[in-house]
């Protein structure tokens, strides 16, 4: 039997994201561009919920296509809210498409998103060593600078607490437990 993180027991569909995404170190501009949209959409609720909706959101959002989600207008918007598989709030839904907007001015400027996500832990993992879930920070001075910049940029739903989140999801930081199967894997 596996030893993992106790979060990642704690529902199936925890257990196959924390087996195989959570904290695998992330390059794709779109697979970093879904992260940021549903960890804003987290906010104020469990990643369980999200991770629910996962798949109804890709296919809302157009699998993440952040060219398209930027050109999203009013009417678009009205069928999100009326979207019973999404998280209906629409500050929300209008900060993923900002947020699209955003996203592509990065990409323009850094060559990719990417490459400007991975600036703030020095483009590499950084691997830390909890023994328990109560050593894990909500946050730290690299989300904060994240998170600073990020609404600098003009982003939405970026604070510091969504920032570290977005950086556990994508593997810019390894908090796996050390006692967990996945802390030398990832």
């Amino acid at each position: 039997m596996k030893t993992r993180c106790s979060w990642g027991d704690s529902h199936p569909l925890y257990v196959e994201y924390h087996d195989t995404e959570w904290g695998v170190p992330e390059h794709d501009d779109r697979r970093l561009f879904e992260f940021l949209i549903l960890e804003g959409a987290q906010a104020g609720l469990s990643w369980l919920t999200v991770l629910k909706k996962r798949d109804a959101y890709r296919r809302a959002f157009d699998r993440f296509d952040p060219r398209k989600v930027a050109r999203y207008d009013g009417d678009k918007v009205r069928l999100l809210l009326a979207n019973e598989g999404i998280i209906r709030n629409r500050l929300k839904i209008e900060a993923a498409i900002e947020n699209a907007k955003r996203f592509l001015e990065v990409q323009k400027e850094c060559g990719s998103f990417d490459a400007f996500l991975w600036q703030f832990v020095g483009g590499k993992q950084k691997k830390n060593s909890r023994k328990s879930l109560k050593e894990i920070p909500a946050t730290t001075q690299e989300s904060d600078a994240m998170s600073k910049e990020l609404r600098l940029r003009g982003f939405r739903f970026v604070g510091s607490t969504i920032c570290y989140a977005h950086m556990q999801a994508c593997g810019m930081v390894n908090d796996h437990l050390v006692s967990c199967f996945r802390y030398k894997q990832v």
